[in-house]
């Protein structure tokens, strides 16, 4: 008899509820959210990856002297539209053996034997800073280089920047709208299970306001367990989406690249803080209204 009192107080404890059932349902929820923020972070790395290769090949004219293409080199380099990566700019010399010797590796014929020479040209190639990606300043560019002497043609894939700005562009507003969604839905779902957890709750809460506690005094338990909960469920959501990465890099070569670690740490104590934060505000949302039901409400 004793131990059935002591189960029924515990019960009955002011600001406790089943709350693993709304752990779950919110470390779930944020673990869906926190997949899609990963995805993003993704998109937006691999879109920088994307542009950093956008390049020019700058050809140069025959018998050129190593004095005028370190001129020509130096001159490039100096302007605003080259990408420049840890304070290096991004140009690269081929000559034109090197080229030949590409080219014979890629085909498996050799032209400079029914030809008798090498008609390929030095070359540069330099990859374009992402402000000037669009195609009239690729043009605006290709102008500029080939006004420069010794240099005998620039040229580019055109039209290849605005094809990927415009598709990134579309990619991006539809991440977005998703995102907002499934903000949307991950309140509702927290919100709806930490309803249901505190609904067994309603007759304590009465009991509490019938002899007299403050509505401020019945509140901060739910409040402060709620917060606990909340950050226990990001914490899970967090370690969730840890576990998957760190498969999906081994199993997925080259995906570690596209990572960015500052950030997705950044993700992690996101999660944690949302679900604190959704928590708290959902617990006294459904506060509120309990305290204002009156019995035949509750009932």
């Amino acid at each position: 008899m004793a131990k059935d009192s002591k189960k029924y107080k515990r019960k009955k404890k002011l600001g406790s509820y089943h709350y693993v059932s709304v752990v779950f349902s919110a470390a779930l929820a944020l673990f869906v959210i926190g997949l899609f923020g990963t995805l993003i972070l993704q998109a937006n790395k691999l879109t920088s990856v994307i542009k950093e290769n956008i390049e020019l090949q700058v050809y140069l004219n025959k018998d050129i002297s190593s004095n005028q293409r370190t001129r020509i080199e130096r001159e490039i380099t100096s302007s605003d539209y080259i990408l420049v990566t840890e304070g290096k700019p991004e140009l690269t010399f081929i000559s034109k053996e090197e080229a030949a010797q590409q080219f014979i590796e890629d085909t498996g014929e050799d032209f400079t034997e029914f030809l008798g020479k090498n008609p390929l040209r030095d070359a540069l190639t330099i990859k374009v800073n992402e402000t000037y990606q669009s195609n009239e300043q690729l043009q605006s560019v290709q102008d500029q280089i080939e006004s420069i002497s010794g240099v005998y043609e620039v040229t580019y894939v055109e039209n290849l920047a605005d094809s990927i700005n415009e598709n990134l562009t579309k990619l991006s507003v539809i991440l977005i709208g998703i995102a907002l969604i499934l903000v949307v839905v991950v309140l509702l779902l927290i919100n709806n299970a930490i309803k249901l957890a505190l609904f067994s709750q309603r007759f304590l809460i009465r009991s509490m306001q019938l002899v007299g506690a403050k509505s401020s005094f019945i509140r901060t338990p739910f409040l402060k367990r709620s917060l606990l909960h909340g950050a226990l469920a990001g914490l899970i959501a967090s370690g969730l989406l840890y576990g998957l990465k760190q498969f999906a890099n081994s199993e997925i070569k080259g995906l570690e690249e596209l990572q960015q670690q500052e950030l997705v740490f950044a993700l992690y104590g996101l999660l944690i803080v949302l679900g604190a934060v959704i928590a708290y505000f959902s617990t006294l949302k459904a506060m509120n209204k309990y305290l204002k039901m009156s019995l035949d409400e509750l009932y």
